[in-house]
């Protein structure tokens, strides 16, 4: 996994660069289609560079994060299947290439889109669960584009501010906290969420 590293150490290094709000955009784009690794990575060096303009990073983040789901979205319902409705070449190319994308996982995410409908693209955009797999199979399966739009914008970008928010506020010290528990906590948060949600429906 030398390769990965070496990925992770040359997004890091655009945090010392002019252009680093520039690549911030374009990785968060791409995160949400193809690319390995999460924005958040730059997204955390940004703010800590610049604490007070620790939401105007955050808005690219999640704006660049938002469009790259549209565009996966597009992938999916344009490019996945062939005229006889099986895989095309490109989809079993991102088979291939995404780790972890297999047809059987796939498949697996058609019926949870089935049974969970909004809240399987929340879960997908604020934990950190690829979110490259469900944009592209939401696009796939031909999920409601609307309802698509709206829980990645709301999960993307609730995402981003925690993490703008907490490093605005707390600075450096805050890093390893986010390191070490924030994808924890945002599973709990969108499991108790979920669980709400159906215990107000069950109420009412």
């Amino acid at each position: 996994m030398n390769w990965l590293k070496s990925l992770y150490d040359w997004v890091l290094d655009w945090s010392n660069s002019k252009w680093g709000a520039y690549a911030l955009f374009f990785l968060a784009f791409i995160e949400a289609s193809f690319f390995p690794i999460p924005p958040d990575v730059l997204l955390i060096a940004l703010c800590l560079g610049l604490r007070s303009k620790s939401f105007y990073f955050v808005f690219i983040c999640a704006l660049g994060s938002t469009l790259g789901a549209i565009f996966g979205y597009s992938i999916g319902y344009f490019l996945w299947w062939n005229s006889s409705q099986e895989f095309s070449q490109f989809a079993k190319f991102f088979f291939n290439i995404i780790p972890g994308f297999s047809t059987e996982i796939f498949y697996e995410i058609k019926q949870k889109y089935e049974e969970w409908n909004f809240w399987v693209i929340f879960v997908s955009g604020f934990t950190p669960i690829p979110f490259k797999v469900f944009t592209i199979s939401a696009g796939a399966f031909n999920i409601n584009f609307n309802l698509f739009l709206l829980a990645s914008l709301i999960a993307r970008t609730t995402r981003f501010i925690i993490i703008g928010a907490l490093i605005w506020r707390f600075g450096e010290p805050i890093r390893s906290f986010i390191d070490k528990y924030f994808n924890i906590l945002a599973f709990l948060f969108s499991f108790l969420l979920i669980g709400s949600f159906f215990i107000i429906k069950y109420l009412l």
